[in-house]
């Protein structure tokens, strides 16, 4: 069977390795600090404690960016008692204002799916756009927040949410990142609510997704990490083929999400005019 269960000794090794890893890329590109886009949720939650204990406090700055009204109350509380219990320097900046400028420009009606989903993707670029504001202001490093469930579904923004310098808990599913913020003393009020992007009201993670988050991740467990198909991950688990080839199909179609764009090559067809694309290759 799949157990995705970390013991105490692993964790506290994960918590080492990734602060490490935080601190040694700052350093390496000679940063002054870091930038964390603090949500309230667990992931940004976690990664702000860990940016905090591999720089110092004072070297990092948490973006508090809430759209009044959508987002929940209770995150952005959360996030403000956070910063306060690690004393970490943050802004708080409201994006409705630059929301509402970009709509008044977008063709549609929020009642189409279609025009709220892509308003919703505006949100997340936004924050994306204040990130690297001060991470260029003060010569900071933009600390993502994406984990491995999310990257591997490409439940995120391309170039908003996922937008980032560097993804500390990339490798570790959701299910995973639980674990790791209540052992590294994440207020247990912030580990235990419902995951929300907080692209609309009453958003939730898995209910968009149709699968709780400890579903998806031993299916993808078995998917990615044992490389077993479709229908070794169905009988593995116990599960119906049907729900194993949705998810899959996640991680097919968000392929984009996890790849820089496509370089069309044409420097080797200059140097040799007898050259011929390899059109095979598609």
């Amino acid at each position: 069977m799949i157990d995705l269960e970390l013991r105490e000794k692993e964790l506290e090794e994960i918590r080492q390795v990734i602060t490490a890893s935080i601190r040694n890329r700052v350093e390496k590109v000679g940063l002054s600090g870091a930038v964390v886009a603090l949500s309230g949720g667990i992931d940004s939650s976690l990664v702000l404690k860990l940016t905090a204990e591999a720089l110092g406090k004072e070297r990092v700055l948490a973006l508090l960016m809430p759209e009044m009204g959508v987002t929940p109350d209770r995150d952005l509380q959360d996030a403000r008692n956070l910063v306060a219990m690690l004393g970490v320097p943050h802004r708080e900046i409201p994006i409705n204002d630059a929301v509402d400028w970009f709509a008044q420009f977008l063709p549609g009606s929020p009642e189409e799916g279609a025009f709220r989903m892509a308003l919703a993707n505006v949100k997340p670029r936004i924050r994306m756009i204040l990130n690297y504001f001060f991470a260029n202001l003060d010569g900071r490093l933009v600390v993502g927040t994406s984990n491995k469930t999310e990257l591997l579904l490409g439940y995120g923004t391309k170039y908003g949410d996922m937008a980032a310098d560097i993804y500390p808990i990339g490798d570790l599913y959701k299910t995973q990142v639980w674990q790791l913020a209540e052992f590294v003393g994440i207020p247990t009020g912030i580990v235990r609510k419902a995951p929300t992007a907080g692209l609309w009201v009453g958003q939730t993670d898995e209910a968009e997704l149709g699968y709780t988050y400890a579903q998806i991740d031993r299916v993808l467990y078995a998917l990615v990490d044992l490389e077993l198909s479709i229908r070794e991950t169905a009988a593995l688990l116990g599960v119906p083929v049907k729900a194993v080839e949705e998810i899959f199909h996640r991680v097919q179609t968000s392929e984009h999400k996890r790849k820089i764009p496509t370089i069309t090559r044409i420097s080797r067809m200059c140097l040799d005019k007898d050259w011929r694309y390899p059109v095979e290759r598609f």
